[in-house]
Formats: C-alpha cells, structure tokens, sequence
C-alpha cells in the first residue's frame, strides 16, 4: 500500500475492536501517528463522528482511516437477532449449528429494541457506507482525506475499498 499521508502526520483511525486487528501493525501507521478509535464493526455512527472530530480540532489529524476487516463478527447478526436474544437474557449467547442461542433463560430486556447495533451484512458496501456517512457529516471538513480499506485478518494485507476511496476524496 502506499503511502498515504506525510512522515509524522497525525491521523485518525476508525476500526473494529476485534482482538486480531492491531493497529499499530496497519501500514498505514509506518510513518504516521495515529488516534485510533475502536468500536464493534469498525462503524461509523454520532459517537464516532465526536472522537473524529476532537481527533481533527483539537488534535491535529490531517485524514481518516475507516479499516473494516474479513471474518467480522458483526456479520454473523442482524438486530432483530440480538434483540430477541438480549430479551430472552443478558447472558452471554452461544453459537451453535442453528445459529445463536441463550443457554441461560432469565433476566433479558426489551431496552436493546432502542439500538441499532450496525451489523454487517455486506462488508464493502458497509466501508463505503461508513466513509460516505463521515463525508457527508456536516461536522467533518470537506478537506479532510478519508480512506476506506478492508484488512483481511489472516494475511494483514489492508485492501483499498475504490470507491469509498472516491467518495472520501478532498472537496474544494
């Protein structure tokens, strides 16, 4: 991958809080320092947009990484899934051949049915959805790069996503 941002420059981060991602290991931070900021999924959403912002305004961040990755576990759900699961308990859920399932039946709640969790249900649309929702934040400049990548745990390689690279160009 090359290079894209000036030795020592200070960048922003966006990625998934998976134990295998290490972000010090990105390419992208060869040369660069970084505020990472981690969440399940990697997803763009209010409180994302907060720490991108202070990143930048206070900070000094000159671009933003959106670096989703393969294998996510927030693929293997959708809300209703959750919701159903978080109302029957509050208990850490198991997957099995079925799908998820509550091996303890008590002490759920309806109050999950108020979040979206932002699952993943196609993992490029949703890197290009999530540069596309930061470009179009009225908090964020327009000047400011914003890189869309998928790294695929396995090898480390981060994979350009081009046509959220597009859309997260500068706009004069």
């Amino acid at each position: 991958m090359m290079n894209l941002t000036k030795p020592d420059e200070k960048i922003a981060i966006l990625t998934c809080m998976d134990m295998r991602l290490d972000p010090k290991k990105f390419p992208v931070l060869e040369q660069s320092k970084a505020y990472v900021i981690r969440n399940a999924g990697g997803r763009a959403n209010e409180e994302t947009i907060r720490s991108l912002v202070v990143a930048h305004k206070f900070q000094g961040a000159k671009a933003i990484f959106v670096i989703q990755h393969t294998d996510c576990g927030m693929m293997n759900f959708t809300n209703d899934i959750l919701c159903d699961l978080l109302e029957e308990s509050l208990q850490t859920a198991v997957y099995g051949g079925n799908g998820w399932y509550n091996p303890v039946k008590e002490g759920g709640s309806r109050a999950g049915q108020y979040i979206n969790f932002q699952p993943i249900r196609n993992l490029k649309q949703s890197v290009i959805d999530d540069v596309t929702y930061i470009r179009n934040h009225p908090l964020i400049s327009k000047k400011i790069p914003i890189y869309g990548y998928i790294c695929d745990v396995k090898t480390g390689e981060l994979r350009p996503v081009q046509q959220a690279m597009q859309i997260g160009q500068v706009q004069e």
